[in-house]
C-alpha cells in the first residue's frame, strides 16, 4: 500500500506540472481563437489532443517499464541501487539542460493552419503532440516497473493519462476565462528544472523510503 501511494503521488505531481506547462494548452487556445471556435467546441479538441500526447508517452513508458522489470528479476541487488540512481541522474541532466538552454516547443507552424478544415487542424495538432512525448516520466516508469511490474506500469499509465488530459482541459477552460494573461513564464521555460528536481526527490525516496518493500 505504501508503494502504491508513493507511485500515485509521484505520478500525480508529474502529470499536474506537465499539463500546466503553457506549450500544452496555449497553442490550442490560440488556434481556437483564430478559427472562432467556441469553448464547447474547443474542450473536446483538447481531450483528443491530450490523449494523442499521452498515448505516445505511455507506449514508450510500457516498454521502458517492462525492461526495468526484466532487469530487476535477473539482477535484483543491482537494480535496487541502479533504478534510484537512474532517476537522480536523469534529474541532474534535466536541470543541467535547463540551465544551459530554456525548454520550448515551437508550435508556430501549427497556428498557421488557419483556413484549413477543422479535421485537418485537429489532426495536425494531434500528430505534433504525439511526436513530442513526455520523456521525463520514462525514468519513473523504469524504476516502478522494475519492482512492481505491470501493476506499477498500469498505475502510472492510468493516472498520467487522466490527470494530464484533465489538466490540459482545465487550463484551456481557464484560458477562455482570461487566465492566460497571468504570466507563467517560469514554468514555460524551466519545466525541465522542475521535473529534474522531482526526479531527484523521487530517486532518493525510492531508495530510502523502500518502494521496493524490502
Amino acid at each position: 500500500m505504501q508503494a502504491i501511494m508513493q507511485i500515485l503521488i509521484g505520478t500525480s505531481i508529474f502529470s499536474i506540472i506537465h499539463a500546466a506547462t503553457p506549450h500544452h494548452w496555449i497553442p490550442i487556445i490560440a488556434i481556437s481563437k483564430a478559427e472562432n471556435w467556441s469553448r464547447r467546441e474547443t474542450l473536446p479538441v483538447t481531450i483528443i489532443v491530450g490523449i494523442s500526447h499521452t498515448i505516445s508517452t505511455i507506449g514508450i513508458g510500457v516498454i521502458v517499464g517492462v525492461l526495468g522489470h526484466e532487469l530487476f528479476s535477473a539482477y535484483e541487488s543491482i537494480t535496487k541501487v541502479a533504478a534510484p540512481l537512474i532517476l537522480i541522474t536523469m534529474g541532474l541532466i534535466y536541470i543541467f539542460l535547463d540551465i544551459r538552454k530554456s525548454h520550448h516547443h515551437d508550435y508556430s507552424k501549427i497556428s498557421q493552419v488557419s483556413k484549413k478544415s477543422k479535421l485537418a487542424i485537429i489532426t495536425s495538432l494531434s500528430i505534433a503532440m504525439f511526436l513530442t512525448p513526455c520523456v521525463e516520466i520514462e525514468a519513473y516508469y523504469f524504476t516502478v516497473g522494475a519492482v512492481l511490474g505491470w501493476l506499477g506500469i498500469t498505475i502510472i499509465s492510468i493516472v498520467y493519462l487522466i490527470l494530464t488530459v484533465l489538466g490540459m482541459v482545465l487550463w484551456v477552460y481557464l484560458g477562455f476565462r482570461g487566465i492566460e494573461k497571468i504570466k507563467s513564464h517560469f514554468l514555460e521555460h524551466h519545466e525541465k528544472r522542475v521535473i529534474g528536481l522531482i526526479l531527484i526527490i523521487l530517486g532518493i525516496l525510492s531508495y530510502f523510503v523502500e518502494i521496493w518493500g524490502g
